[in-house]
Formats: C-alpha cells, structure tokens, sequence
C-alpha cells in the first residue's frame, strides 16, 4: 500500500458524523442542515434538456482534451468574465476541461510536484481538504497559512520566510475562500505572480465559488484578471480552476475547466490521458449550454443574497457574524469551543453545522479555526431563516 495514505486525515465530515454521532437531537424538531456545501437551488432546465438530448453520444469514446465547441464557449466566458483581451487565451493549448474541481485539483497537484525535490505545497488555513491530500500523496509537504481576521481572513502573505518560497512549488488560493468567503485582492495577486516568477513556484487558484458574490456591479477579480492587468499573454505559473456546481448548481454535472500556462496544461494533458478521466460529449456539450448562459447565474445569486440578508438580520445581533465577501458560506465567531457548540446544538435544535477547527490544522499550538463554525447558506430560503432563528434562540438560552 502507498504509506503515504497513512498521512490522511479524515474529512471533516467524518469527524462531524463521529461528534454527532453519540448524541440524540431533538426530535421535536425537524433537521436542517447548514454543513455540507452542496448547492440545493434548482439546477437550470435547458442544461438538462441539453444533456438529454445527447444522451446517444454515451456510444462514443470522449477525448481528454474535450471538444474544441467546449474549449471555445470556456474560452469565451474567460474573455467576458475577467476581461481576458480576444486571442490571448488560445482554447486548444490554455484550456482543459475537467470533471469538476475536486479531481483536478488533485490530479494537478500529482502533474506539478517535483518528488525528488523538498517540496512544499502552500495553502491558507482553513482550506478545502483536497489540498492537503493531494500533496501528500504527490510526495510534499503541505505548509499552511493562518487567515485571520485581523488581515481580512486572507493569509498575511508578506510574513512568509523566503525559505518557504524557495521550497513551494504549488501556492493554492481560493477566492472567495472556502469557509471565510474572503476574497484575494487583485494588489495581491500581482505581488504574488511576481513571488512566483522570483521563487519558481505556480500558482494554483481555486475559483469555484467565484460567481457567488453580492455587488451585480462589481464582479470579484481572479488571477486570471491579474494577468491581464500585468500585461501577461502567457499567463506562465498561473492555473485557475472554475466549475459549474456552485455557478450553475451543477454538483452532480461533474463539469468544470482549468486555464492558464500552456505549458503547464500540456504536462497536466499528459497526466489526465493515462490518468483516464475524459468528460463524456454529452456531458460538455450540456456545459457548453451552462457556459454561454448567465441568466440563470444572475438568479441564482438574488436567491443566494436573500438569503445572507435574512439570516444575517436574525443572527448579527446575538453572533459575532459578518457578511462574506462571496460564496455561499457564513464564518462566525461563536465565543467558546466550536466543537462543543456543534454538539449542543445538533442536541438542542436539530441544526447541523461544522466546528472551524475541522476546516483547520493546529500550527504551533494554534489552529485559525478554532472557536468559529461554517455555516452553509445553500437549503432554501425558509429552512436558513429557520435554522437562524434557532440558532439565536440557542445562544440566547
């Protein structure tokens, strides 16, 4: 067996299951859960329509590289979305379609580390768990960056040891960040592309919850935007990852790209050929349809701030809460343990949420999510201001 699955730590929902698990909650009152980030909205019906009526192309063989009707719709929306100048993006060498965010980014992380290098794969902290494991199993050793409140919830970027950069070879980013919902400003990101091109690392952006946000007006910047404010046609070590789950509450799709370095993509081709995980032509051209549309995008972000307006009227007052500045999650300080907070909860009012220190890794004796707990806005509008209104109930109790 590879020893490195030794390292691995269980989900967090794993650990919830165990903590919950030896409790009975209140059978009074129905369950609500506000833990796992799966987007409950309504899927759009013409990306349905779409995928049945090609139900006949499950007859055909699909490529890694996708069908180039895929790669060019991503391509276009990467030209709308974040400004990307026509030509600069060329879909059949800066585009790769993949099943979701999750599998590329581990299958990523496998392409890029160098094994027989002292490799750090460098993360915030909290983080999705995706990135810990992948760099394990990939021979690195993952470093985490505290993003505390004092510094936006973003990592304090300038503190990190020049060491550390010499031995990074992927930096993970995620904005909005996953629970924080923070967002990495564009300042930021050019500082450190720069990082990037001084220490020869890449940068990897997670950017799945980057259509969730709340100013029509002002749509949040990526890296993919920093390049373009740079002046960088080859976009060289900077990868983003899109997805349609949490754009088009797509989860079960399994659809999403990664754009970026030529180079890079040409390699991560590689891997993903004997690797063997090609969308079926169905499924992209169901994508393409969710690609070309942002009606239902737009939509789908009302509901999402309705939601963060009504549940944030009921807990601000009793809860040290603030609105994100994006995604689908809310990080409040619940002033004692979270784990404890999870338990009694779950007992008193049949509400599920996740303890912050599950999101997190101890470092130093200090572990950033300690004392908060992530709630996810994603049932509908009338559970969230239920599970709310018991929440503030609880907490005044």
């Amino acid at each position: 067996m590879n020893n490195a699955l030794q390292q691995l730590q269980p989900y967090p929902f794993e650990k919830l299951r165990a903590l919950l698990g030896s409790v009975t909650p209140n059978a009074d009152k129905r369950p609500v859960a506000l833990s796992i980030g799966e987007p409950k909205h309504r899927s759009p019906a013409f990306v349905a329509e779409t995928l049945a009526a090609n139900l006949d192309q499950m007859a055909v063989y699909p490529t890694t590289l996708g069908i180039p009707a895929l790669r060019e719709a991503i391509t276009a929306w990467c030209e709308r979305r974040f400004d990307v100048p026509t030509g600069w993006l060329d879909p059949a060498r800066h585009v790769l379609p993949v099943n979701g965010t999750r599998e590329a980014l581990f299958a990523f992380t496998q392409t890029v580390v160098n094994r027989s290098d002292d490799a750090l794969v460098v993360s915030p902290n909290p983080f999705y768990q995706i990135y810990e494991g992948a760099a394990l199993l990939a021979g690195a050793q993952p470093h985490y960056l505290p993003c505390l409140a004092e510094n936006g919830f973003n990592p304090d970027f300038d503190a990190v040891s020049a060491d550390v950069w010499k031995r990074c070879q992927i930096l993970f980013l995620c904005s909005p960040g996953n629970p924080t919902g923070a967002l990495v400003p564009l300042e930021t990101l050019k500082k450190l592309i720069a990082l990037a091109d001084e220490y020869d690392f890449v940068i990897a952006a997670d950017e799945c919850y980057s259509e969730l946000y709340f100013d029509e007006q002002t749509p949040p910047p990526g890296l993919l935007s920093a390049c373009v404010a740079l002046g960088r046609k080859d976009f060289k070590r900077c990868v983003v990852f899109h997805s349609l789950s949490k754009r088009s509450n797509l989860p079960g799709l399994r659809s999403g790209f990664v754009a970026g370095d030529a180079d890079i993509l040409k390699a991560f081709l590689l891997y993903r050929t004997y690797h063997g995980c090609a969308m079926p032509v169905q499924t992209q051209l169901a994508s393409i349809a969710a690609w070309n549309d942002e009606e239902h995008v737009r939509a789908n972000r009302t509901l999402y701030r309705e939601k963060f307006d009504a549940v944030l009227e009921i807990l601000a007052p009793v809860l040290d809460v603030q609105r994100p500045d994006g995604g689908f999650y809310l990080w409040p300080n619940v002033g004692t343990d979270d784990t404890e907070f999870c338990r009694d909860l779950y007992v008193a009012e049949h509400v599920t949420v996740v303890p912050g220190s599950y999101l997190s890794r101890e470092v130093d004796g200090f572990n950033p999510g300690a004392g908060r707990v992530r709630m996810a806005l994603v049932a509908p509008l009338a559970e969230c201001v239920e599970a709310a209104t018991r929440i503030r109930d609880f907490i005044k109790r």
